[in-house]
C-alpha cells in the first residue's frame, strides 16, 4: 500500500481528538466497506487505506511514532502485521451489520482483507508472538536536546547484532522506540518480538533535569545580591543567556527561562530552564570590609 499520510486519508488534522478520529473513520468504513460497493476495486482499495489509517492513528503508541519519525521510517519499523495487530475495527463495522463483535484483522493469508473478518471465513487462532527485548540506552542530556544516531549491539537470536538507531529530540528517561522484530524469536511459528529502545539519561557536570526542565546554579557575590547584577547562563545546546538578576535577591532565589529545556517528542515546545541563586556570604572580612559593613549596619541596613 502506498504511503500516504494517514491524516489526509481520514481528512483530519494532525491535532485532532480520538472522537475526531473515529468518527472520521466510521463515515469513510461506511461509505467504502465491501458490502456496499461489491465488485468496485477502487472502493475496496480506499476501505484498506482508511482502515489501516485508523489502526495507526487510533492506537496511542502507534500515532506517537508515526509523528515523530513519519512516513516512511515508521513503515520501515512496522510491517503491516504490526499496524493490524490488537487492531479491533468490529465495534465500529458492527454499527452498520458488518460483522460481530471482537472482529479483527487476520494475516494468517497474507492480507487483512483476503479473508477472515470479510470473506466469512472462521478465524484461525495466530501462534504467539516471540518474547519483547528491551535495551538500555545511556544518552546525555546534549543527545536528547538535539537527537542522535546511535549504534546498539544486542544479543538476537543467539548472536550479536549491530543496528543504527535514529534517537529523536526529546527521548528523556523512560521513553522508548519500538523495533518490530528484532525480538525473540517464537518458538511456535508465529512472529518475533519486539526490541525496545529505553533512554536513560546520564548525569551531567552542569544540569540536572526533571522531566524536559533543567536545572542549574549560579553564584553571586553579597554585593551583587544586594545592589543586582546581570550573569551569563550557559543553555544544554552549548549557548549562553543573559540574565538580570534585581536588586535584593535572596540566597536560593529559583528564576525560570522559558522555553530553553529540553524539546518534546510531540508539539515542538520545550521545557523550561531553572536558574538557582546562590548568594557566596565571605565567612572572613579583611579589615575595609568590615570598616565598610559597620558603616552599612550604622544606615540601618
Amino acid at each position: 500500500m502506498s504511503q500516504q499520510d494517514y491524516y489526509q486519508i481520514l481528512g483530519v488534522s494532525k491535532t485532532a481528538t480520538d472522537s475526531e478520529i473515529k468518527k472520521a473513520y466510521r463515515k469513510l468504513a461506511m461509505k467504502y466497506h465491501p458490502d456496499h460497493s461489491k465488485g468496485d476495486k477502487n472502493a475496496e482499495e480506499m476501505f484498506k487505506k482508511v482502515s489501516e489509517a485508523y489502526a495507526v492513528l487510533s492506537d496511542k503508541e502507534k500515532r506517537q511514532q508515526y509523528d515523530t519519525f513519519g512516513s516512511t521510517d515508521f513503515h520501515q519499523r512496522y510491517s503491516q502485521e504490526d499496524i493490524f495487530r490488537n487492531a479491533d475495527l468490529g465495534d465500529i463495522l458492527k454499527e452498520f451489520g458488518f460483522g460481530g463483535k471482537g472482529m479483527r484483522f487476520s494475516f494468517g493469508g497474507g492480507s487483512p482483507f483476503g479473508g477472515g473478518p470479510f470473506g466469512g471465513h472462521q478465524r484461525r487462532q495466530a501462534p504467539p508472538k516471540g518474547s519483547d527485548l528491551v535495551y538500555e540506552l545511556p544518552l546525555t542530556l546534549q543527545e536528547v536536546a538535539s537527537g542522535a544516531s546511535k549504534t546498539v549491539t544486542f544479543q538476537h537470536q543467539g548472536r550479536n547484532e549491530n543496528i543504527t538507531v535514529k534517537i529523536p529530540p526529546g527521548m528523556i528517561t523512560g521513553k522508548k522506540l519500538r523495533l518490530a522484530g528484532k525480538g525473540e524469536q517464537s518458538g511456535f511459528g508465529g512472529p518475533a518480538g519486539d526490541l525496545f529502545i529505553q533512554s536513560r539519561v546520564v548525569d551531567d557536570p552542569v544540569f540536572t533535569s526533571e522531566e524536559w526542565n533543567l536545572n542549574t546554579t549560579v553564584t553571586i557575590r553579597l554585593s551583587e545580591s544586594l545592589l543586582g547584577t546581570q550573569v551569563s547562563i550557559p543553555t544544554v545546546d552549548g549557548g549562553e543567556l543573559s540574565l538580570k538578576i534585581p536588586p535584593g535577591t535572596r540566597h536560593k532565589t529559583r528564576m525560570r527561562l522559558a522555553g530553553h529545556g529540553l524539546p518534546k517528542m510531540k508539539g515542538g515546545e520545550k521545557g523550561d530552564l531553572y536558574v538557582t541563586v546562590i548568594v557566596d556570604v565571605p565567612k572572613k572580612l579583611t579589615s575595609e570590609q568590615k570598616k565598610l559593613v559597620g558603616e552599612l549596619s550604622a544606615t540601618g541596613m
